[in-house]
Parts: structure tokens; C-alpha cells; sequence
């Protein structure tokens, strides 16, 4: 029984332990080694693979698909020997028999869209059709297909610091983005038989292989985006000779590409304060009426980058201007068709090189020779040096408040991507948040700096309030696999961004935040970084313990909620028979008299006691708020005991305030006041969130002034995301809102089908 005893005890202490929210994290983090230090930095030993690639690849206009040939150079800079290589094959989530369509969800009881109909039915015949796998003297190497990923068993095992190159030839059709989605494929312009082409994962790529997991085997489902070694590339792009292409990378044969007028356009850009027109809007649109003669081969190249894509289109605008970045001319471009107009035209490469600017200024200055934002419909997706963008006014080129705001977010999203993960390079596959997160934080810093009144989507803490305060049964943590998440942009862009502004604006204080965030970026640009690299540097670089924070913020879905519970006014008592029994006076005499008393004294006009006065005593005629020279004396003797410094407390004038707080919602967080006082003044108190430490429910503080508290707001800021303010009032304060007459429901509405810009015209 004793023993018995003992381990309950134990147990219980191991649970109590787990729950312990202040608790290091410790074992939830990896152990720091030679590749991964316990400071968050790359270690003495760490290294990286280098994948090379040497592409070719022509767009069948007719056909609406690509033909391509690549060699691939991989260098092993591990200490391992590896006996086979593994590339992926993302196109093949669109295979017939991919896992992608096997596991897609309907529910028809709960209805479905015309979309939800149409891929269901969708018969497209996508993925890589593989024709040839062979060294560079063109022997066949062996191969095997694992979904969308394939292993190639190399001769004989590849040597740390050795090289091997192998050749793939392939073709796959181009997806229709605008029936089936995608993050790249053709939009068709049905008035003009003309196509515009966003082009990325078309051609097999190596996969990560590091200290952390070996080789990066998660396959593709399509949400999980992608993790790719650093390498340099070739690419000659072939399509029609009316094309104009965007691509990765720097044009080598401009000169066999570009008339004379538009080199010299692409000359003035270069220092040009304002977008200059390459291509201009008439320019394309009677390229957009013609039809091409034969073909062209762009040539680009690109050194130490993770990824390459590209844009096609005879339909393309083209406009460009170069920014400084720290005394490197960067080129900012936009590619866009005439249906992007107004809009793209006065914003698009004017908040690209904005963009540039903002992230250089909070991360590192940006890498690339070009920047480049290419507009196609419903779509915002990310690839180093190019992006493609969504943001389309209607016909007659006007266009909503949100159409607007969304185009210029969208590009500020998309551009910063190239910061987080093209040079800082997370695993996409397994983290979303690190590298969606990340980057919709400095976004919000972006927005900001193009227009204080920016409506930003997210970032400000108080919009992810309605999300933390949701069903946990449909929460996830944001340390949760990409591919598990429920509510994907809540979970992996929102959450991540306002706990990053709560950490600058409220726990760090920006200048050791945006040390420790440059820090962290500088640490890792080119490297491949994990959370725990994240979380150490950060905690490194601003010297402050982030543990609970990070638990609290990133590994539950606990909300923040904490509430005023009680707040009571004391003051010393000083013994002083003459102050103390006066105070008590006026606190009874402030005190309303019980209604049966107040009746009592009309209706009861001759009590028994004054009929006959010999019932009377000396406690009929005392009052026991009068002291007595007794009373006066003994307090004379109680101070004269005292020390001086006991004195001088004693006669403190202060009233104190004790508080009592409850953190209803389970995340620990600063307890920030403000206390407004009857005569106008206001304080503010920060207390950290360590004061929940010892007791995560409960706690309470006292303060003191010498003027009459009236009011006390909790989180006046709103800064902390709490997401139930109903109780950070003392006095509470009754929640106000609107009720609709039931004769008018649903007959009137705020909006309708015109937007603000066509109002005013009509």
C-alpha cells in the first residue's frame, strides 16, 4: 500500500510537471549537436548538398504542354556515403492515380459546387511522363517511381565531396488553372484563343537530404509545398516567337530576344526612379491579335537558388524599374495582360521594389539581381526572383477596396517569399508556418510602411481573436505538420504572425526583437533552419528565456483570456484612534439602511426603551466611533515603541488596490493595465507573464496611489489577443450591439452588386 502510494505520488507529480507552462522546453526540442548549435546557429560541421541543373524546355502552344531535358549535377557535401538519390516529381500529383485524388473529401449531404463537381469529374492526364534516365554518357541508370517521388540507384555509392550528374528527359501536360487549380499552369483567354503561362515544378528536382531526416521523403499531396537544395542553373526556354518571357534568373541572349527599342527601354529602367514601359499596353495588345511565325529561345541563368519558374504569355505588358539595395542595382519587373490594368500598371513593380526595400531593412538586403511579380487570376504563389500574382478589376477597370488591397498584398506576400524560404530556407514540406508565418509577419511590417491605414488581413493580434477563441475540436497546433493542419491560413499564416507581433510589441520591445529576428536571418540565409533553430536564436539573440512562449503560442491552441476578477480598496491601519474610528464612521453611515429599518423608524414611534427610561444603559448613549482618552493613550504608547522607519510606515497616506486576475483561457501572457483615476490621470503597469509561473489559474497584485481609482482596463491596447474583453473591465461594463427589426430582415442590404468606383459613376 505504501508503495503504491509512492508512485501515485510520483505520477502525479510527472502530470503536474507536463502541465507546468513555464516548463524548458527541453526535451521537445532536438538535442544541440556539431550541425545544430544549442544558440540556434549552424554548428562547426554543418553542411548542405548542392544540386546544379542544366534544363531545356519548349511550351507546345497548340498542345498546352512541355517538353524538357535536363542534366542534374548533385555534390555530396555530407559525410555520408549515399548509395541511391532521391528527386521529386511534384507533377505527378495530377497523375490519374495519384494519392492527391484518391484522398480528396466530399460530402454531398452537405451539398456541393459546380467546381466540386467538375474535378471530380476531371479525367486530366497530368504527371511526368518519364522517357529517359540515363548518366551523362547516356547509359540507362535504374529508377523507381514512389508517387511523387523517384529513387535512382546510382552505380556505386556517391562519396562525400564526389559529384554525379545524370540526364532526364520528360513531357507533361499543362494543367488549366482556372478549372483544376494549381499553383502553376496556363489561364486561357477564350475572346482572343490566347494563353497566358505560369510555369513552376516542371522539371524533376532533387530532393533535401541532410542531418535532420536523411532524405526529405514526404510526398507531395499539395498543400505542403517544397524543400529543395541550393544549386545554379541553365535554362533555355523555348516557346512562341511572339512570347515575352519572365523567368528566374538574369536573360543572357537579350540581344538576340529584344528589338532595339526595347533594350534601351530595359536601359532606362535600370536607373529609372518609376517604372518605365519595356512593352507597353498597345504593344501587347496587338501582340495578343497576331499569331506567331516560329519560335524563341530564352536563355536564363541563376546561381545559388533553391527553385526556378517562369512566365509566358503574348499577352504580356512589361514594365520595370531599378531599386539600391545597400549599392546593388536590383531590377524590379512586373509581367501582366491588359485585364490587370489600372491596377497593375500604377502598383505592381512600384510595391515590388517597396517590398524589397522593407524586407532588406528587417531581414538581410536582398541577394537577387531581379525582382519580378507576374499577374494571372485567382492565384499567389512564390519562386526565387519571380511570383505569381492574383488582383484583376472588372471589365470596365474599376475595382473594390478589396480588390485592390488584396493585389497589393498579394504581391507583398509573394515578393517576401523570397526572403522566407528562398534564401532562408525552411523545410515548406514539414513547417508551413515557418515559412508562411515568418513571411506574413514582415508582410504586415511591409503594409504598414506603404500606408499606415493599410487594412492588413493579418498581423495586428486582434485578428486572429475569433480563430483562438473557435472549437478546439477544429484547432491545431501551429506546430503541426503541413499536411495535418485544420484551418490552414488561421493556423499557419495568421497565428504565426500576430504571435510574432505580440512577441516585438509586447514581450521583447522591437529593438531586441528585430536584433534577434536580423540575427536569425542572417544566421540562416542559404542554410536550411528548423523550428528549434528559429526558437534558440531568437531566445539567443535577445537574451530573454522565450520558452513558455513558445510553448504556449506554438505547441497547444490555447487562447488568451484572462479577466479582472476583483479589485478592492485597502488602506493602513493606523492605530490613530481619531482617523480609524472616523473612517469607520463614514464607511457605515455610506452604508444604505436595511428597507425593514427605514420602515421601522416611521412606523415605530414609541419603542419601548423611551417609555420607560430606567431600561437604558450606558450602551444606549455610547458611541462607538468616539474614542476615549483611553483609547488615545494607548495608542500615544504603541508609537512611542516604534523605530522611526516603523513610524513613517505606519503614516502612510496611500490607498492600496489588490487585484485578482484568472487566465480563463489557458495561455499565459503580460497582465497590462491601465488605471484612470478620478481625476482625469491615467497610469500603465506592464507585469510579466511570469507571474503566472507558480500559479496558472489565479493570481493577484496589489498596487498603491495616493488618488481614487475609477476604472481599470486590461490589455488597453488590445495587444495580447484576448479573445473575450467583456471581463477586462473593472467596473464591468455591459457589451453593446445591434438587434434587427424583424419587418425589415434581409429587405435592405449595405452592399450590392457595384462597387464603390462604379457608385460613383452611376
Amino acid at each position: 500500500m505504501k508503495r503504491s502510494l509512492t508512485l501515485l505520488l510520483v505520477a502525479c507529480s510527472i502530470v503536474a510537471y507536463g502541465q507546468n507552462k513555464f516548463a524548458q522546453l527541453g526535451t521537445d526540442l532536438p538535442t544541440p549537436n556539431i550541425y545544430r548549435t544549442a544558440s540556434g546557429a549552424p554548428g562547426h560541421a554543418y553542411y548542405q548538398q548542392k544540386a546544379d541543373y542544366v534544363i531545356d524546355v519548349r511550351i507546345d502552344d497548340k498542345t498546352q504542354r512541355i517538353d524538357g531535358k535536363e542534366t542534374i549535377t548533385y555534390t555530396n557535401h555530407s559525410p555520408d556515403a549515399l548509395s541511391y538519390l532521391w528527386i521529386q516529381l511534384d507533377q505527378n500529383m495530377r497523375a490519374q492515380d495519384s494519392d492527391t485524388r484518391k484522398i480528396s473529401q466530399m460530402n454531398l449531404e452537405e451539398g456541393a459546387s459546380y467546381n466540386d463537381i467538375k474535378r471530380l469529374h476531371n479525367d486530366f492526364d497530368g504527371g511526368f511522363k518519364l522517357l529517359k534516365v540515363t548518366d551523362v554518357s547516356g547509359k540507362d541508370i535504374p529508377y523507381t517511381v514512389v508517387k511523387t517521388m523517384m529513387r535512382v540507384d546510382i552505380p556505386t555509392p556517391l562519396k562525400s565531396g564526389e559529384s554525379y550528374s545524370m540526364k532526364i528527359e520528360y513531357w507533361y501536360n499543362i494543367n488549366d488553372r482556372m478549372q483544376i487549380g494549381g499553383r502553376s499552369g496556363y489561364e486561357y483567354f477564350e475572346a482572343e484563343d490566347n494563353y497566358l503561362y505560369t510555369i513552376a515544378q516542371f522539371f524533376p528536382r532533387m530532393c533535401v537530404y541532410n542531418e535532420v531526416e536523411g532524405w526529405q521523403n514526404k510526398q507531395f499531396l499539395g498543400r505542403g509545398e517544397f524543400t529543395l537544395p541550393f544549386g545554379d542553373y541553365k535554362v533555355k526556354i523555348t516557346v512562341p516567337d511572339d512570347h515575352v518571357v519572365g523567368s528566374t534568373g538574369t536573360l543572357q541572349n537579350e540581344k538576340d530576344i529584344l528589338t532595339a527599342t526595347q533594350l534601351e527601354r530595359l536601359k532606362q529602367a535600370r536607373t529609372a526612379s518609376k517604372p518605365v514601359m519595356i512593352v507597353n499596353p498597345k504593344e501587347a495588345e496587338k501582340a495578343e491579335k497576331g499569331k506567331p511565325k516560329g519560335e524563341k529561345t530564352w536563355t536564363f541563368h541563376a546561381e545559388n537558388v533553391r527553385d526556378f519558374a517562369f512566365a509566358s504569355s503574348r499577352k504580356f505588358i512589361w514594365d520595370a524599374m531599378g531599386v539600391d539595395i545597400e549599392g546593388k542595382n536590383i531590377l524590379c519587373m512586373s509581367f501582366y495582360p491588359k485585364e490587370g490594368n489600372p491596377l497593375w500598371e500604377q502598383y505592381s513593380t512600384e510595391v515590388v521594389a517597396h517590398t524589397i526595400r522593407t524586407y532588406s531593412k528587417f531581414t538581410i538586403p536582398y541577394q537577387y539581381p531581379v525582382a519580378i511579380s507576374v499577374h494571372t487570376n485567382r492565384i499567389g504563389m512564390e519562386y526565387p526572383m519571380i511570383c505569381f500574382n492574383g488582383g484583376r478589376p472588372e471589365e470596365d477597370g474599376t475595382y473594390s477596396e478589396g480588390t485592390k488591397y488584396g493585389m497589393l498584398g498579394v504581391i507583398i506576400h509573394e515578393v517576401g517569399h523570397n526572403f522566407f524560404p528562398m534564401i532562408i530556407n525552411s523545410d515548406e514540406r514539414q513547417w508551413t508556418w515557418m515559412d508562411e508565418g515568418l513571411n506574413t509577419f514582415v508582410q504586415y511590417l511591409t503594409e504598414v510602411e506603404w500606408d499606415p491605414n493599410y487594412p492588413s488581413r493579418r498581423g495586428n493580434p486582434t485578428k486572429i481573436v475569433d480563430y483562438m477563441k473557435g472549437d478546439p475540436g477544429n484547432i491545431s497546433p501551429i506546430m503541426t505538420n503541413s499536411e495535418s493542419i485544420f484551418q490552414f491560413g488561421n493556423n499557419a499564416y495568421g497565428k504565426p504572425a500576430a504571435a510574432l507581433n505580440i512577441l516585438r510589441e509586447t514581450i521583447l520591445g522591437r529593438e531586441l526583437f528585430d536584433f534577434a529576428f536580423k540575427t536569425y536571418a542572417e544566421r540562416w540565409a542559404y542554410k536550411h533552419p528548423t523550428p528549434a533553430d528559429f526558437f534558440r536564436t531568437m531566445e539567443d539573440a535577445s537574451g530573454v528565456d522565450l520558452d513558455w512562449f513558445w510553448r504556449g503560442w506554438f505547441y497547444t491552441t490555447d487562447p488568451v483570456d484572462i479577466s479582472i476578477d476583483e479589485v478592492v480598496q485597502y488602506h493602513i491601519d493606523s492605530k490613530d484612534p481619531d482617523k480609524e474610528l472616523a473612517f469607520d464612521r463614514a464607511q457605515n453611515e455610506a452604508q444604505p439602511a436595511f428597507l425593514g429599518e427605514q420602515i421601522n423608524n416611521k412606523t415605530i414611534t414609541s419603542p419601548e426603551i423611551n417609555q420607560k427610561p430606567e431600561l437604558q444603559d450606558f450602551y444606549n448613549k455610547w458611541d462607538r466611533y468616539e474614542p476615549t482618552s483611553y483609547d488615545r493613550d494607548q495608542y500615544k504608547k504603541m508609537v512611542d515603541g516604534l523605530t522611526d522607519e516603523e513610524r513613517e510606515v505606519l503614516g502612510y497616506d496611500w490607498k492600496y488596490y489588490q487585484m485578482k486576475f484568472t487566465n480563463k483561457g489557458g495561455l499565459p501572457m503580460p497582465i497590462i493595465l491601465e488605471f484612470i483615476f478620478e481625476d482625469g490621470s491615467k497610469e500603465r503597469h506592464y507585469i510579466p507573464a511570469e507571474i503566472w509561473k507558480m500559479d496558472d489559474m489565479q493570481v493577484s497584485k496589489v498596487f498603491y496611489s495616493k488618488k481614487e481609482l475609477k476604472e481599470v482596463i486590461l490589455d488597453p491596447n488590445t495587444q495580447t489577443a484576448d479573445v473575450d474583453r467583456s471581463d477586462n473591465y473593472w467596473p464591468a461594463k455591459t457589451p453593446q450591439s445591434r438587434f434587427e427589426l424583424y419587418k425589415y430582415r434581409g429587405r435592405y442590404s449595405r452592399g450590392d452588386d457595384l462597387n464603390p468606383m462604379q457608385k460613383a459613376k452611376e
